[in-house]
C-alpha cells in the first residue's frame, strides 16, 4: 500500500536557483559546542527494471547486531538520554558534520537535475539531499547504538542547514517556518517509504522513488531504472565500507549517476585519522 505525501513546500519567495546560489556549509554550521568549523505503479515499471534485480538488495546485506546493555543504560535511554557509546559524543558529532557535508557537498547536484528533468529549486535540491541522508542513516544503523547516535546528529545538522539555507536566500520567515514543519512531515513519510522500498524488490522501491524522489511526476521509466539502480548500488557501496571508519571520520564517497558497470563496486580508500578521530 502507498505511502502519501504531503505537497511539497513552495518557496516562492524567493525562487531558489542553487547554480546562481552556491552556498558552502562552512558558512554557517555551528558545530558541537561551537568548538568546530568545516568547509501504485509496480506493474508499469516491471519491464524497464527488469535489468536491475541483479543489484544486491538490503536484505542481502548484514543486518546489525544488537548491542547487548545493562538495565541502567535501557532506563536512562527510555528518559531520552544516551547511555554509554563506543566513541565519545565528540568524535562522533564531527563525523556526522562530515558525513552530512559529504551528502550536500560530493553529491553531483546538477547531474541529478538534468538526468531526471528535475527543475534547479530549493525542493529538488532537499529532495536529492533527502536520499542521500537516507543511505546514510541505512548504513549507520548497522553500527549499533553509536551508529543510531549517529544517525540523530546527522539528521540534526540536515535541518540546521535547510533552515539556514533559507535565511540566506532570503524567505519570509512566515513561510520558511510553514515549509520547515511541511518538510519535516514529508521527511518522516518518505524515510519510512524508502526503508520499506529497499527492502523490497526493485518494482517496490521504483515506487518509493516515485511518490517521494519525484513527486508522482515521473512518466519516464527509464528515470525511475537509473534511480533504483543508483540506490541498490550505492547503498552496496557504503555497505562495504568499514564501520570503524565511518563513525570515526564520516567519510563518504558517492558513485557515479551514470557509470559503464552499476553493478561493480569499488574498495573504498580507507581513510586516515589520528587519536582523536580528526
Amino acid at each position: 500500500m502507498g505511502i502519501a505525501l504531503s505537497k511539497s513546500p513552495n518557496f516562492s519567495e524567493p525562487q531558489i536557483f542553487l547554480r546562481r546560489n552556491r552556498i558552502s556549509i562552512s558558512q554557517w554550521v555551528p558545530v558541537c559546542s561551537r568548538l568546530l568549523l568545516v568547509s501504485h505503479t509496480q506493474g508499469q515499471w516491471g519491464r524497464a527494471l527488469s535489468g536491475t534485480s541483479q543489484l544486491s538488495s538490503t536484505k542481502d546485506s548484514p543486518q546489525p547486531v544488537e548491542e547487548k546493555v545493562g538495565a541502567f543504560t535501557k532506563i536512562i535511554e527510555a528518559m531520552g538520554f544516551t547511555g554509554p557509546l563506543k566513541y565519545s559524543k565528540w568524535k562522533i558529532k564531527i563525523a556526522a558534520l562530515r558525513m552530512y557535508t559529504s551528502c550536500v557537498e560530493k553529491t553531483d547536484f546538477e547531474e541529478f537535475f538534468r538526468r531526471c528533468q528535475m527543475p534547479d529549486t530549493f525542493n529538488s535540491w532537499f529532495l536529492i539531499t533527502l536520499l542521500h541522508v537516507w543511505m546514510c542513516l541505512v548504513r549507520m544503523k548497522q553500527e549499533g547504538r553509536s551508529g543510531k547516535y549517529m544517525c540523530r546528529i546527522i539528521v540534526h545538522f540536515m535541518w540546521e542547514d535547510v533552515e539556514q539555507r533559507g535565511r540566506i536566500m532570503g524567505v519570509n520567515s512566515y513561510i520558511l517556518k510553514k515549509n520547515m514543519m511541511l518538510m519535516t512531515n514529508n521527511f518522516y513519510v518518505a524515510i519510512l517509504g524508502y526503508d520499506e522500498g529497499v527492502l523490497s524488490d526493485d518494482r517496490g522501491l521504483a515506487a518509493a522513488l516515485w511518490r517521494t524522489f519525484f513527486n508522482q511526476k515521473c512518466e519516464d521509466p527509464r528515470q525511475l531504472e537509473l534511480l533504483v539502480e543508483y540506490v541498490r548500488k550505492q547503498i552496496q557501496y557504503l555497505d562495504s565500507m568499514n564501520g570503524e571508519d565511518l563513525l570515526l571520520t564520516g567519510e563518504v564517497s558517492w558513485r557515479p549517476l551514470v557509470e559503464k558497470n552499476p553493478q561493480s563496486i569499488l574498495k573504498p580508500h580507507s581513510p586516515t585519522y589520528n587519536d582523536e578521530g580528526l
